[in-house]
């Protein structure tokens, strides 16, 4: 040891960083979350843009239309029976195979932020292509490459994916709902949408026997009143899609894997119909696969070593793959024909009797009590049969009274059974992309479903020049005050969110249920009834009204600050029905927190342990805001006067657009002081005189104790950062007003 101890590392030829030797194997080092867990990770927000993007020049839409589809999708079926050595297809068709890679790719949706999905074909990145749920569909994209280096850019891989699904449905006879392509790849790593709280080994051995961890994610056990999923999760634990298929903490018990089912499947937007539908049916093709102990198999993709070149789970068990395939730890069939669609599935779960058993990797699985029960082939070995199987999860809709009923219509119909599986699979591999105004191809359906939030067509003549002038001024002359047309112009477009394209100002939704009976929205109801009446006696529709008048009140309040500048605006939106507003779904989008409009839900604490600044930070990302973005619309909205309750803004310039929230905030003469012991409630004192001058919250403070926000407060809030920062304010407030405009813009 030197007298400089922490320096002995590098003077040894080692990197002092978590163990990195210089020249030598590199391991993991620590990162500023490992030493700074409660940091705010503002830089999330500039994740994935287009330095990282090598076809960012690229017009998706236009390469998408050169593809001949039906040409693609014969190579795909020829593909699907062409059975390759390194890894053979069971039954001699990948399609089940493939048909679970785009469930999986769809199925890490979730209703509450709209985040997951197989929007961006997230499953060839870390956390998603090394969870233990997705085993091997890292082979089934492998097996895809050749098609997919012969379309190029043509086709992303979120939709050869999700193609390649419908395709694998079809050669096996099942008639699929359609197909839409218009889904653009991520090109990095998601290292920021919260997945759970639980800290799992991922470079060791798993199995779904190890996954008996749920109490930070769950509250209550299965049964119970207060058995409930912390928000905004969806999957019932770290690194599964849905649920646990041996049951809760692998438990066997069927009644207890139905309330996880339908919990999770709720959180995934299905309803108990569309999931008997989901899991009967894609049950009704392939196999499970649980040959070797899951201690065996080799680490997943983003731990596997170099000569792996991407490929994970390394099976040492003989060939590693066909008759010896690990994936799941369950082995067996469903059904004694593997590769046709048909209702054997549910025929054999009513049929029988069931009884628990262990599978060749020791997890646990149901055989039929009858030995003389119907075999299935073995995917391998002609003249082999097997028992069938059936999972925990599966034996849960024969037990449920509810999910049973719907088995029973299936079993009874199967042309019911047939278009119930076909539309729910369409709205999984689809749900996450928004309005159909996005959707590319020759087999979209002419069908606007609920799900899609549709949208009337226009009618009447568009708005032109003079009639904005004309409607603009009809809004002055309502009397509302700057900052009501602003709150209520914002409050409608900030619904939206980029993960799954929903919400938005257009379709006017912000006046009806539910969205119309937030808590806050209260604010918002006199404004858009006299709003109303403005559209009604102006040929308009009431949600380019609420814009435009948000847009006037921007342009009044800078004007007060002695800026004459022009806010864009847009017409053409239309107004939705309520029959046409899915509320159940819509209710999802009411927030928990709003930074900016300062709201907290009061039982937050209850309800998730993320912060309240976190949960700003995770809607400027829904918005798709830059770190500079976020700032400027937030200094605009406490200029504007736009807190949810009316409270201080900590401006004494409401409705004049300066930024003179950020000088109060850094301001090096007033100090903060914690209201209460859960620290979301602060006091701002003179510091010469003690005397209390404003008061604020999380959402106010986080703007001078985080330092990226801090550095760029401290642009706005410079004697020189004025009119730069009324032009940023512009400049990200359009782009909220336009972020749902798919009918006008590209995306």
């Amino acid at each position: 040891m030197t007298q400089y101890a922490e320096y002995d590392d590098v003077l040894e030829g080692k990197c002092p960083f978590g163990g990195n030797t210089l020249g030598g194997a590199q391991t993991s080092a620590p990162t500023l979350s490992d030493w700074y867990p409660q940091r705010l990770r503002v830089e999330q927000l500039h994740r994935d843009g287009a330095a990282a993007n090598p076809l960012s020049d690229e017009d998706y839409a236009a390469a998408f239309a050169t593809v001949d589809l039906p040409a693609l999708k014969a190579e795909i079926t020829q593909f699907l029976t062409t059975s390759v050595p390194w890894w053979p297809s069971d039954y001699g068709n990948y399609g089940p195979q493939m048909i679970r890679m785009a469930w999986h790719s769809a199925g890490t949706y979730r209703i509450a932020d709209g985040r997951g999905g197989a929007g961006q074909a997230m499953q060839r990145f870390a956390p998603i292509s090394s969870w233990w749920d997705n085993g091997n569909t890292d082979k089934s994209r492998r097996l895809l490459w050749p098609i997919k280096q012969r379309y190029g850019a043509a086709i992303s891989w979120a939709d050869l994916i999700v193609l390649t699904g419908n395709c694998a449905l079809e050669i096996m006879g099942f008639p699929t709902y359609g197909f839409a392509g218009g889904r653009r790849d991520a090109w990095e790593a998601d290292d920021a949408t919260y997945w759970g709280p639980e800290h799992i080994d991922m470079t060791a051995p798993s199995s779904y026997d190890d996954m008996v961890s749920r109490d930070q994610r769950w509250t209550g056990s299965p049964g119970d009143a207060d058995y409930e999923l912390q928000q905004p999760l969806a999957a019932s634990h770290q690194a599964l899609i849905y649920v646990n298929p041996e049951g809760p903490e692998a438990n066997g018990d069927p009644a207890a894997s139905a309330v996880d089912i339908r919990i999770t499947f709720g959180r995934m937007a299905m309803d108990d119909e569309e999931t008997v539908a989901l899991i009967a049916g894609g049950h009704a093709f392939g196999k499970s696969h649980g040959q070797v102990a899951a201690a065996r198999i080799g680490a997943p993709p983003e731990n596997a070593p170099m000569e792996a070149m991407g490929l994970g789970w390394h099976n040492p068990q003989g060939a590693g793959n066909g008759a010896d395939t690990m994936t799941n730890g369950i082995e067996g069939s469903w059904t004694p024909d593997p590769t046709t669609w048909d209702n054997a599935y549910l025929e054999n779960l009513f049929g029988h009797e069931w009884e628990q058993t262990r599978s060749p990797a020791g997890a646990l699985q149901w055989t039929p009590a009858d030995p003389a029960a119907p075999r299935t082939p073995d995917a391998h070995r002609p003249g082999v049969e097997h028992p069938l199987m059936m999972m925990t999860s599966d034996i849960a809709l024969k037990v449920d009274p509810v999910y049973r009923e719907i088995c029973q219509r299936f079993l009874a119909d199967f042309d019911a059974f047939t278009l119930a599986f076909s539309k729910a699979w369409y709205k999984l591999t689809h749900r996450d992309m928004g309005p159909k105004a996005r959707y590319l191809g020759p087999e979209v359906p002419a069908d606007d479903l609920p799900w899609q939030d549709p949208l009337p067509a226009p009618t009447g003549t568009p708005l032109g020049a003079d009639d904005v002038a004309r409607l603009a001024q009809a809004v002055r002359d309502t009397g509302l005050s700057t900052s009501d047309l602003a709150y209520t112009a914002f409050s409608a477009a900030v619904t939206y969110r980029d993960s799954d394209k929903r919400g938005g100002a257009n379709g006017a939704r912000l006046a009806l249920a539910p969205q119309k009976d937030w808590v806050v929205n209260r604010r918002t109801v006199p404004v858009v009834a006299a709003l109303r009446e403005v559209a009604s006696r102006g040929g308009a529709s009431l949600a380019d009204v609420v814009v435009l008048a948000g847009c006037v009140a921007v342009e009044d309040a800078a004007r007060a600050a002695g800026h004459d500048v022009r806010v864009p605006f847009t017409p053409g939106r239309v107004d939705a029905t309520q029959e046409q507003t899915d509320v159940p779904t819509f209710e999802w989008l009411a927030p928990l927190a709003d930074g900016f409009r300062n709201y907290t839900q009061p039982d937050l604490a209850e309800v998730t342990s993320v912060s309240p600044e976190q949960l700003f930070l995770d809607k400027a990302d829904l918005l798709g805001l830059s770190a500079p973005e976020w700032v400027a619309l937030t200094g605009g909205l406490r200029a504007l006067g736009c807190n949810h309750d009316g409270s201080s803004t900590l401006t004494d310039r409401v409705g004049v657009l300066t930024p003179d929230f950020f000088g109060t905030v850094l301001s090096p003469d007033l100090r903060w002081r914690a209201l209460e012991e859960a620290g979301t409630q602060f006091a701002l004192d003179d510091v010469d005189t003690g005397a209390q001058v404003h008061r604020a919250t999380r959402h106010d403070l986080v703007f001078g104790a985080n330092a990226q926000l801090r550095a760029v407060a401290e642009v706005y809030a410079s004697r020189d950062g004025e009119a730069r920062f009324v032009r940023d304010f512009v400049a990200a407030w359009d782009k909220v007003m336009m972020a749902d405009r798919y009918d006008v813009r590209a995306g």
